[in-house]
């Protein structure tokens, strides 16, 4: 069994700062790329950042030059810190993990139940 748990969420006033966190736990064998995605209010969910093995990233354009995604794989974990934040911001966040679980022979994809960003203008 393989979860995924998001922290770090929040209500911060535009221009503030939030770090989330997730962290990987179970039965892992190794993590492949791993991710932040969010979906607001009447929106689809949407790539926020992806960081994969050996550290090379990717940014939706709304967020390159605020949001900095990073990983300790030592503790299973991935960050996302998300400066200047904007009204449009507010979603909730989800984690996402692609992992080879120690019972299975295949990589899945992995989900946190997510953390709720809120930026007040």
């Amino acid at each position: 069994q393989v979860q995924l748990v998001e922290s770090g969420g929040g209500l911060v006033q535009a221009g503030g700062s939030l770090r989330l966190s997730c962290v990987a736990s179970g039965s892992i064998f190794s993590i492949n790329a791993m991710g932040w995605y969010r979906q607001a209010p009447g929106n689809q969910r949407e790539l926020v950042a992806v960081i994969r093995r050996g550290g090379r990233t990717n940014y939706a354009d709304s967020v390159k030059g605020r949001f900095t995604i990073s990983r300790d794989d030592a503790r299973n974990t991935v960050y996302l810190q998300m400066n200047s934040l904007k009204p449009e911001d507010t979603a909730v966040y989800y984690c996402n993990a692609d992992i080879l679980a120690t019972s299975v022979y295949s990589n899945m994809d992995y989900w946190g139940k997510g953390t709720l960003v809120t930026v007040s203008s």
